[in-house]
Formats: structure tokens, C-alpha cells, sequence
């Protein structure tokens, strides 16, 4: 314990180690609370017994003191006051702070209200009391902020003492433009060590007159023995495998591990310190990288003029950045969304300052709506991502997901045949596949719908081109930004069942191949994309807590909640009886999946659009099993209608 307390004090080379924490122990910050309760009590004595008020004579000081910081202790359990990171307090925290003080006053006033009762004499003046919440709460509150005033000014101190050492994985030209950025400029907070690499025979070797350290089986030594506090990463100079297995080892001996783009992002020295970050859950994901024609897609795209619904979304606003870079002749970006449609004005105004683009608040839904804007502004391309796609929400609002997913779906493939667009492309979703929840059941109602009118008749010149993929990293309300919020707040972290697993794919990745698929193919196709490998949601969780600094279970809980209505263990990309053709890309093959008669399918349409506007659920969802005969309901209210249609 001793030499514990020694490493974290004094590191041995002339530094201060304090510094380098990446927090305090919950342990630890509890200890300090209740030091600083007694130590309020202790100033609470000094002012009663110098004034001519005198305290109650029930029990003696020593215990009134016990009982004061006991209860104060509790409301600290209460209120989770030690569970933040000090130096990353907020009003949250005050807030905290504030209540659990306030209620020990309570409990204390009633405690001694009980005993004027029971023993006809209060066991606690009023006035130390008070005098004890406002001591305490502002000792406690000055404790906060003086670890962050204190820990702030030493972190922008960056000369010397207070530099953290790291060491850069790899020599090539991008690293070394890297450590000349660091060894040149006073102002980084980091002060290199060395250069960690595989592939140099010589021990001696140097670059920037720093060692070049060989790293075989002896990471963990060489990060040891140069008290190295942290690794840093340039693009992709290191392949993911290598990567997980230098960051599994800097987790286990507790060194931060940074990242920064490659050379050509940046764009100028100040660049280099806002882009040096930590690592993300993202970076570590194996996956290929994904390369897409761009010539092809720059021939279907350019000087056209493209319609892009959900175009505020994290699919559609990315598909908007992508599609800018091909140089189009317009570009109408439709949401009903009008905060992040207007963020997402700001952001083209800034960094696309060329690009002719409209932003329209608008419902899919509203098919008079729709049809002005196909009148006014002849599209040629349109993309459509708008949909509900949160499962437990809209397992509650069923009618909800037929307005957008299946009656938009409806209004604008029809207006797309009527004004002879060319290739009309539908962002789909693996929960499409055997749905077990309504979200999923409506997003496969619309690719039958949009498969039966390809086929209706020969003539139809619009490609309906429908592109299904999995979940994505980052995206609004996914499990990564989730889980994030979950761990800064000091959690627990909750993960709905302990087997659950998905499939994984960046935002840009999936716009990529969406932009390619759509110039595939002959209309009426579903174009499935290759996820990878999936990834087990609860080894996700326990991976975020270490990159955060954390131990699984012990700084941060991960809690399983169960499983949500209509939630899957597993997700799919095919159906029992669907198979799959392989395309000129990679990454992307075709599912091959019954095709429905569309006079048939107009009908069951049009009898659960209106039994939606009569918000009757119950026939809203026996509709949809009937359009998607594969929907079976998963620990929803549902389950009942696939018991009658069994009966």
C-alpha cells in the first residue's frame, strides 16, 4: 500500500505522477467526504462554543458529531456524490451535492424533532444544523473546485514537469512528421520519448534523437521501464489486430492510448493538438477498409439534381456530405426534424460553401406535400433514409411506423414512378429480416411494396434499389453514444441481455456502399452489405469502461436489463428461404427474396393505412403479419396475434 501510494505520488524521474491519474477511486473521493464532514463538524464546535449559545447536553459532543457525519454518509450513498470524476464536475454534481446535504438537515431536524417528543428535549440545536449543512456543502463544493481550478492550470502548463510521456507506434514518414510536430512545439502536452516499431533489426537505432525501441513480446517492459504514460496511433500506419493487442496491454498497465488522423487531414499545426484524441471503441472494430468506384457513382450523380429524405439524420445527413463531394446540381435535403435540419444548414454553409443545396421541413407522409416538391424541383436521384427506427418506441406506437416507414415509402416511390425518376435508393435495416418487432415488420412491408411496383409493368423507367445493412457506429441513439453518456456519468452501464450481439458498420461506410449500390442493378433489387464480424454487446460495454480509464464491475457496474419488446438476440441479413448473388463489389450481394403480386400487396396497404389513421393497433399489426408472414412477435403484446393465427 505504501508503494502504491508512493507511485501515484512520485514516479521516480523528478515528476509528479499525481498529475497523470486518470481519476481519483470512488473509494477514495468517499473517504475525502467524510473527512471533510467531520472536519465541518469540527469548525461547527469552534463557533457554537464562541458564542453564548450552547449545545444540548442529551448526548455528548463526540456523538452528536458521529450521528451528524453518519447521516451525512448515508445521503452520500443516497445521492452517488463520489461516483463523478472531481475534475470533470458539473452542476449535476452541485446539484448532487446540494440534496444529500439538505436531507441529512432533514433527517437530523426530524431525529431530534422525535426526541423534544419522546424525551421532551431536542437532542441537536437548530442552529448547528444549519450551521452544519452550509459549512459542509461549501467545503465540499470548494473541494471540487479546487481539484479542478488546480488540475486545470497544471494541465495547461505545458512546459517540462507537467509534459506526458508517450511514445509513437511506428516509423514511416507520417510518424516522424508526427514527433517533429511534438519535439517542435512547446505548447503539446506531451513530451516523446520514443518511437515503439517491429520491423528495425538494430537496437540502436534513432529518429529525432530519440531511441527507437524493437517491440516483440516486451511491451509491457519497455512501457514499464520508461515510465511511458501513453501510446499514440497516426492513422492507419498499424492494422486493427495490432492495434487491439498494444491496447489490450496498455489498459492492463493503466497507459492512455491516443489517436490522430492521417497526415493529409491535417490542415495545419493547430489541427494536429485538437485531432490528438483517445482512442475510440470505433478504431478498435477489425474491420476491411471499404473501397467504392467513384467514378461510377460521380457519373450517376453529378449535375443532378437529388432528393435526400431523413436528410438530417446520421444516415441522410451523411449521405448529403458524400453526395456534395460529387458535384451535383442541386441538392434538397427533406426533415421533419427542424433543429438538426437547421444544424445541418450551418454545417453545409461552413464546409461546403459552393454546394447549391435547399433544406425542406417536411412529413413523407404528407403525400400533397410531397407531390409539390417533385413538381417544382424535377429530382432525378432520390434517397430515401427518413423512417422511425427505435424498436421499443414504435412497438408502442405501431401506427406511427406505418405514417413514415410504409405510407411515406408509399407516396414517394408513386410520385418517383410518375415523374420518371431514375433510380430511387431505400436505406433498409437488418431487423427487416424475420422481424420480431412492428419497426422492423414496417421497414419489410416497404421493401415488398417497392419490389411489386418494379414489376408491376415492364415500362416502369424508375430502379428501385433497396440497400439493407445493420447497426452503426455513432448513429443517433445507437448503443455506442449510449453507452458513453452512461459511463461519463459514472453509470452503471446497461446491456439488455448478456448473449446479445450485432453487426457493426461506420456511418461513412454504409453511405459509401449505399452511394454505390444505387448504381447497381436493374431496379427491384435488395442489396445486402457485409457487416463483418458481429460484435458481443457486452464485451463492447467492458471494452468503452477500460478505454475510459475504468474497471469493469468495480469503477463502473454493468447492469443486464432484459431483453426490450421486439428486441432479437441475434440480427439477420437473410431470411430462412432467401439466398444471395454476388456482385462485381465485395462488400455488396444481392438478396434474392420472394416478390409479391402488387395488386395484392396495394390492397393489404391501403387496409393498414387505414387502420392506422383509427389508431387501431391491435388491426395494424394483424395486417402487417399478413403483408410480412415472417413477423413473429418477441416479447411483445403482440404475441397474442401470433397465437390466434396458429389457432
Amino acid at each position: 500500500m505504501k508503494e502504491k501510494i508512493k507511485s501515484i505520488l512520485y514516479n521516480g524521474n523528478n515528476e509528479i505522477s499525481l498529475l497523470h491519474q486518470r481519476y481519483l477511486p470512488r473509494w477514495i473521493v468517499l473517504m475525502i467526504d467524510v473527512f471533510i464532514g467531520c472536519f465541518s463538524f469540527l469548525m461547527l464546535y469552534f463557533i457554537i462554543t464562541s458564542t453564548v449559545i450552547n449545545f444540548y447536553d442529551v448526548l455528548s459532543i463526540t456523538v452528536q458529531g458521529f450521528v451528524f457525519v453518519f447521516v451525512n454518509i448515508i445521503f452520500f450513498f443516497v445521492f452517488k456524490t463520489y461516483s463523478g470524476i472531481i475534475r470533470h464536475s458539473s452542476f449535476v454534481d452541485v446539484i448532487k451535492l446540494a440534496l444529500s446535504q439538505i436531507f441529512t438537515a432533514i433527517v437530523l431536524l426530524i431525529i431530534s424533532g422525535l426526541s423534544s417528543v419522546i424525551l421532551e428535549k431536542p437532542l441537536f440545536i437548530t442552529t448547528s444544523i444549519v450551521f452544519y449543512t452550509l459549512l459542509s456543502f461549501c467545503f465540499l463544493l470548494f473541494f471540487r473546485i479546487f481539484v479542478k481550478e488546480i488540475y486545470q492550470y497544471l494541465r495547461h502548463n505545458k512546459k517540462g514537469l507537467l509534459k506526458e510521456r508517450i511514445a509513437i507506434i511506428g516509423i514511416d514518414d507520417e510518424t516522424i512528421s508526427l514527433g517533429q510536430a511534438l519535439t517542435r512545439e512547446s505548447n503539446f502536452p506531451f513530451k516523446l520519448i520514443g518511437f515503439f516499431t517491429e520491423n528495425i533489426g538494430s537496437k540502436r537505432l534513432k529518429l529525432l534523437d530519440k531511441p527507437v525501441f524493437k517491440v516483440n513480446q516486451n511491451l509491457p517492459e519497455l512501457i514499464d521501464h520508461y515510465n511511458i504514460e501513453g501510446v499514440l496511433f497516426i492513422g492507419n500506419n498499424t492494422s486493427v489486430k495490432e492495434k487491439n493487442k498494444i491496447v489490450e496491454i496498455c489498459l492492463k498497465a493503466k497507459t492512455k492510448v491516443y489517436n490522430v488522423p492521417s497526415l493529409e487531414e491535417w490542415n495545419k499545426m493547430e489541427d494536429v493538438r485538437t485531432k490528438i484524441k483517445p482512442i475510440q471503441i470505433e478504431d478498435l472494430l477489425e474491420r476491411d477498409i471499404i473501397k467504392i468506384e467513384t467514378d461510377i457513382i460521380k457519373d450517376h450523380l453529378e449535375g443532378k439534381t437529388i432528393l435526400i429524405t431523413g436528410g438530417a439524420g446520421s444516415i441522410g445527413s451523411e449521405i448529403v456530405r458524400q453526395v456534395a463531394t460529387f458535384n451535383p446540381k442541386l441538392i434538397v435535403i427533406l426533415d421533419q426534424g427542424e433543429s438538426p435540419l437547421y444544424e445541418l444548414e450551418l454545417y453545409l454553409l461552413q464546409h461546403f460553401p459552393n454546394l447549391k443545396f435547399i433544406t425542406e421541413l417536411a412529413n413523407i407522409s404528407n403525400m400533397y406535400r410531397m407531390g409539390m416538391l417533385f413538381k417544382f424541383h424535377k429530382f432525378n436521384v432520390v434517397y430515401h433514409a427518413a423512417a422511425y427506427k427505435h424498436v421499443p418506441l414504435i412497438e408502442r406506437n405501431p401506427h406511427e411506423a406505418i405514417y413514415v416507414n410504409i405510407l411515406g415509402t408509399v407516396n414517394l416511390s408513386v410520385l418517383a414512378v410518375s415523374h420518371k425518376i431514375e433510380r430511387f435508393v431505400m436505406v433498409s435495416t437488418d431487423k427487416a429480416v424475420n422481424p420480431t418487432n412492428v419497426m422492423g415488420a414496417s421497414k419489410r412491408a416497404a421493401e415488398i411494396y417497392v419490389q411489386a411496383l418494379q414489376n408491376k409493368e415492364e415500362n416502369i423507367g424508375t430502379k428501385f434499389i433497396t440497400t439493407r445493412f445493420g447497426n452503426v457506429l455513432g448513429s443517433n441513439g445507437s448503443v455506442i453514444p449510449h453507452f458513453r453518456k452512461q459511463i461519463s456519468e459514472g453509470g452503471p452501464v446497461t446491456v439488455t441481455h448478456k448473449d446479445i450481439i450485432r453487426y457493426f458498420m461506420t456511418i461513412p461506410e454504409a453511405c459509401q456502399l449505399v452511394l454505390q449500390a444505387g448504381t447497381m442493378g436493374n431496379g427491384g433489387e435488395i442489396f445486402i452489405f457485409d457487416m463483418g464480424a458481429p460484435v458481443k454487446i457486452l464485451d463492447l460495454a467492458k471494452r468503452m469502461i477500460e478505454l475510459s480509464g475504468l474497471t469493469p464491475y468495480t469503477d463502473i457496474e454493468i447492469e443486464i436489463t432484459g431483453l426490450r419488446p421486439g428486441e432479437k438476440l441475434y440480427e439477420e441479413l437473410l431470411n430462412d428461404t432467401s439466398t444471395t448473388l454476388p456482385t462485381h463489389h465485395p462488400k455488396i450481394m444481392i438478396s434474392k427474396e420472394r416478390v409479391a403480386n402488387f395488386e395484392n400487396i396495394n390492397v393489404n396497404i391501403k387496409k393498414i393505412i387505414k387502420s392506422a389513421t383509427r389508431l387501431d393497433d391491435q388491426s395494424v399489426v394483424r395486417i402487417l403479419k399478413e403483408i410480412v408472414p415472417e413477423f413473429k412477435s418477441n416479447n411483445s403484446v403482440f404475441e397474442v396475434l401470433d397465437s390466434e393465427n396458429e389457432s
